[in-house]
């Protein structure tokens, strides 16, 4: 289920957002909008991210959305890691992080991902 959330791993709190499974520009939306209320409310660069995109519906106008989603955050963004993404997703992912000037770690798998932030934050 789609959603936002904070979790404890390894004695780091993560944000997580869990965008999995979300199959329309609403759903998507939905968990921006809550995120934006969590990241945006914090101290610059405080916050570890870690993103989950497994089978998320991705076309153009979500690009879009997520760039600017990406470039409201970036100032409270500590570190951050996504992982679960295929194919055209990952090419639109890599084409925002070029537009955006973020860098945000992808991976396959979520214990990855969050090894990273913790090695890392």
């Amino acid at each position: 289920m789609s959603g936002t959330k904070t979790i404890n791993y390894k004695g780091v709190t993560i944000f997580y957002m869990d965008f999995s499974n979300a199959k329309s520009r609403e759903e998507i939306k939905k968990v921006m909008d809550e995120s934006i209320s969590y990241i945006r409310t914090k101290e610059k660069n405080s916050v570890v991210a870690l993103t989950n995109m497994t089978d998320m519906f991705f076309n153009n106008d979500i690009r879009n959305d997520f760039q600017e989603f990406l470039k409201g955050n970036k100032p409270y963004i500590k570190i951050s890691s996504v992982f679960g993404m295929s194919g055209l997703a990952r090419f639109l992912f890599n084409s925002l992080m070029k537009v955006t000037g973020r860098d945000v770690r992808s991976f396959e798998k979520m214990e990855d991902a969050q090894e990273f932030l913790v090695k890392n934050a």
